[in-house]
């Protein structure tokens, strides 16, 4: 592929009712940092590409993993927000070091958690995988594997 063409995942969005109720479960469960906050211009491309009616006001805020600057965005529009269609369509999925403290945190938080179930990669490691609901809807899917002993 030529230089000028290079592909560099920056982000995930997730379309939310509110930021501060959301950064309970990603901040405050998960663990990531908020990186920034700022209310978003009214001609956002946001409103366009997530077909949002102009008559709300919308915020943004971008929130990094300890050393991966700005992975995951949520855009708050402060309104009732359709219920997800099913079968979902999209997840993010994080590694995570300590799965019981972030079911225990989800669970505490009133998110939806799954059944746990074992997670076996294609190269026969084994671990763990939880998928967790936020509270509109979008799913995060949080695993470990535990490294090999030496």
């Amino acid at each position: 592929m030529p230089a000028n063409q290079h592909v560099r995942f920056q982000r995930g969005n997730f379309v939310v009712r509110s930021i501060d109720k959301a950064l309970l479960f990603y901040r405050d469960v998960l663990g990531l940092e908020l990186a920034f906050m700022k209310d978003s211009p009214s001609d956002s491309y946001s409103y366009d590409v997530f077909e949002i009616d102009k008559a709300h006001k919308l915020r943004f805020a971008v929130l990094s993993a300890p050393d991966q600057p700005r992975v995951l965005a949520l855009t708050e529009v402060p309104t009732d927000l359709t219920d997800m269609p099913m079968p979902r369509r999209s997840a993010i999925v994080v590694e995570v070091g300590d799965v019981d403290a972030v079911i225990a945190g989800a669970t505490a938080a009133g998110c939806k958690v799954y059944a746990e179930d074992e997670l076996l990669t294609h190269d026969g490691r084994r671990g763990r995988e939880v998928g967790i609901v936020d509270f509109d809807g979008n799913l995060t899917v949080i695993y470990n594997i535990p490294q090999a002993e030496t």
